[in-house]
């Protein structure tokens, strides 16, 4: 999911010199250090604030929580490898909806659009206005989460359906300055550790292990942005891979020591099915002081996260209605696409009161993971047919482990949630009959 790509896109080109045409075409102006950051911006988001608490409440041991975590940027990294084995085959902008329409069907990069829609913006939107509401509960009592939530979609809804004059250079100083705070935050957590958790496990089984994976995987969604714009990274065959594999890896570095933090900051029942995990650990190192001001960052990071979503996806389904491939209401005929930011925002809003958190992570992870398992099989379809011409690195070991890993988790995450496990697939069955009955509309 690539977020922020559009965004960071222009800053990017300022920090490397390239202040020419910053027009959507295929100039390549971005080298490795641009394409890396853009990875990293995109998997640094909301999803590592609020997922350890409920990962202690399935493992009950903050050591199995920092392994969940480790083996979760191990996947990414893997994944990194076969998407730059792709993206040094394909080296064109467009991602999932690119690399399955190429590997596989036509019909699989339709239902990776759709997938963007319900399970890359709707979903994470909703995840996201969920945090929020939780991180400020304290500071507007008597006002639910949910409801907080609803009421910052609310406010991005109306306004960029109003108006959007975007300032890139504002969304792209706030995220260098969240990445930059939390560092900081990182640093002076490790130092100051107050009362170290008890290692005390609880239920564990490796189907419980795999259903926090499972929930992990949004965290570490990201580590494929660059393939988003592969078209515009100078020298893409060598840049898109290395950047994918050491933006993972740098962020697997952050996430561990961020959740080391959070994790042995105090006692495990303090912390156990905790959505603001990181106030409640900032209380037990920093007092209240420390706790409000980690509060105001992380609730500064989810506004920043719903402005993005409301105004990246609506463009996306818009794109895609001019194609032919969502309804025709959706194409922006003058102003903001408005018919595609409600439809977004509405969808986001019955996710956000219809499903729990925990469940909302489940969703997101499992069909996120089975639409990345997908893409890995078409890479395996490529070198089949292409042999020798096709350089795999690791062939064929790197591909299929990372794939009996997803089955791994993919079973997992039914065999602990059956029923949110079947929406996910659900939503793929669904979006692959809209691509069937718009191929027989078009027919006729």
């Amino acid at each position: 999911m690539c977020i922020r790509a559009g965004l960071l896109r222009m800053f990017l080109d300022l920090l490397e010199g390239n202040r020419g045409n910053t027009c959507m075409h295929s100039i390549r102006r971005l080298g490795l250090l641009s394409a890396t950051a853009l990875v990293i911006a995109n998997m640094v988001g909301a999803g590592v604030f609020v997922t350890s608490g409920i990962l202690l409440e399935n493992l009950g041991s903050p050591w199995l929580v920092l392994l969940a975590w480790v083996v979760g940027g191990g996947i990414a990294v893997l994944g990194a490898i076969n998407y730059g084995a792709l993206a040094r085959r394909l080296p064109e902008s467009g991602g999932e909806y690119l690399f399955l329409s190429r590997t596989l069907h036509p019909s699989l990069g339709y239902v990776a659009g759709w997938i963007s829609f319900l399970v890359g913006f709707s979903a994470p939107l909703a995840m996201v206005a969920h945090g929020f509401g939780e991180y400020v509960n304290d500071w507007v009592p008597g006002v639910g989460p949910k409801a907080a939530g609803t009421l910052l979609l609310f406010v991005f809804t109306a306004l960029h359906s109003v108006d959007v004059k975007s300032g890139a250079w504002v969304q792209n100083t706030s995220v260098l300055l969240k990445l930059g705070l939390v560092f900081g935050f990182v640093g002076y957590g490790l130092f100051n550790l107050v009362e170290p958790g008890e290692p005390v496990v609880s239920n564990f089984t490796v189907s419980v292990f795999g259903l926090a994976l499972v929930q992990i995987f949004f965290s570490y969604s990201g580590w494929n942005a660059a393939v988003y714009i592969g078209g515009e990274v100078r020298n893409p065959r060598r840049n898109l891979p290395l950047s994918l594999i050491l933006g993972a890896l740098v962020v697997t570095l952050l996430y561990l020591g961020l959740n080391a933090v959070f994790v042995f900051s105090a006692p495990v029942d303090k912390l156990v099915g905790q959505v603001d995990i990181a106030r409640v650990a900032a209380g037990f190192i920093g007092g209240e002081g420390l706790a409000n001001a980690v509060t105001a960052l992380i609730a500064f990071a989810f506004i920043t996260s719903v402005s993005s979503l409301v105004m990246a996806g609506p463009r996306v389904y818009s794109k895609m209605a001019e194609d032919g491939f969502m309804p025709s209401c959706m194409i922006a005929r003058s102003g903001p696409p408005r018919i595609a930011i409600l439809a977004q925002s509405t969808a986001a809003l019955l996710l956000l009161w219809t499903t729990a958190f925990g469940q909302l992570l489940t969703y997101i992870g499992f069909t996120l993971g089975l639409s990345t398992a997908c893409v890995v099989v078409g890479l395996v379809v490529m070198k089949l047919r292409e042999g020798k011409e096709f350089k795999v690195p690791g062939w064929p070991w790197v591909p299929g482990l990372f794939l009996l890993i997803i089955i791994g988790i993919t079973v997992s995450g039914i065999v602990q949630s059956p029923l949110i496990s079947l929406v996910g697939i659900g939503t793929i069955v669904l979006a692959w009959f809209a691509w069937y009955l718009t191929v027989q509309l078009k027919r006729r």
